[in-house]
């Protein structure tokens, strides 16, 4: 298999990441099957690649892309509810929540539907790639890639490979990332890989520092702006990345490494066992995130 037999793209969930990574692939000229568990988050998820935050109409408004090349690209994406739908897909890109049962489920099934050439992606953000892969037979064809939020803006492509993994399937991973516009940046397979595990260990500490009183949620996120240069402060990003993701991976961390520092702060689970999962524009079914949470004002 080559870069040019790539012809449809499957992406299995329609969340924040699974539709940004579906509006890269469609404007980027690939078929896009998106499939989630029901109509209504599909069809929040076209509504969000059309006008949301990061959507093509904001193209179209700068200059960027034309009206009609617009509607092109939202030709190019098929939504389905059947896993039946990815039967003939060339590359499938699974963006669920961080479950390792979850995703082992999902791909164990579509291993039996997908045609056997098909190379599967798991944009897991820090579980083994090894560990997931367990699931299917084509472990040759099995590889993580690590997108970041938001998928349309956001360059690096963390690509990871399994312990089986071939040289085929991560060169194409690399090439096709390429075309995405997206740079591709290998990483060994570990709990958290790199970009995970820095991250978590900087947002679990913001929320410790705000436990101890040192400052406020509003105050830390201005001073990291201010103080790094960093186009959003720690709690603006779970609210974006979703605090059940968060709480999922320092969980994931702290258990596979059993160091202190991943262990998830109290406060943190509070706000998710309460149904606080992150920006409501972008965590379907969220009551809101840590501004909502405490009535901050941005």
């Amino acid at each position: 298999m080559k870069l040019e037999d790539v012809k449809v793209i499957g992406v299995v969930g329609a969340g924040v990441m699974g539709h940004g990574i579906a509006q890269v692939a469609a404007r980027s000229g690939y078929e896009v099957i998106l499939v989630d568990i029901n109509d209504e988050i599909l069809k929040k998820a076209l509504e969000n690649i059309k006008s949301g935050p990061y959507g093509l109409q904001r193209l179209v408004e700068k200059g960027k892309m034309t009206k009609e090349e617009m509607e092109k690209c939202m030709e190019r994406i098929k939504t389905s509810t059947s896993y039946e739908s990815l039967r003939n897909v060339d590359f499938l890109i699974e963006a669920v929540p961080e479950n390792l049962e979850l995703k082992r489920k999902i791909f164990a099934q579509l291993d039996k539907i997908c045609k056997k050439e098909a190379i599967f992606a798991t944009n897991t953000s820090g579980i083994l790639v090894s560990s997931i892969a367990t699931s299917v037979e084509r472990k040759d064809k099995f590889i993580g890639m690590h997108w970041f939020n938001p998928a349309p803006v956001m360059r690096l492509i963390e690509v990871v490979r399994g312990a089986l993994t071939s040289d085929e399937t991560f060169e194409i991973t690399v090439e096709l990332s390429k075309k995405f516009g997206k740079v591709p940046i290998p990483a060994n397979d570990a709990p958290g890989f790199f970009t995970t595990r820095f991250i978590n260990s900087w947002l679990v500490e913001a929320i410790r520092l705000y436990e101890n009183g040192i400052a406020g949620i509003k105050e830390i996120d201005e001073m990291c702006k201010l103080a790094f240069g960093f186009p959003m402060g720690p709690f603006e990003l779970m609210d974006l990345i979703g605090l059940d993701t968060v709480l999922h991976i320092a969980e994931y961390l702290y258990n596979e490494t059993k160091e202190k520092h991943y262990a998830p702060p109290i406060t943190l689970k509070k706000l998710v066992f309460s149904g606080y999962l992150g920006d409501k524009r972008f965590k379907f079914g969220s009551r809101g995130g840590w501004y909502d949470f405490y009535g901050i004002k941005k």
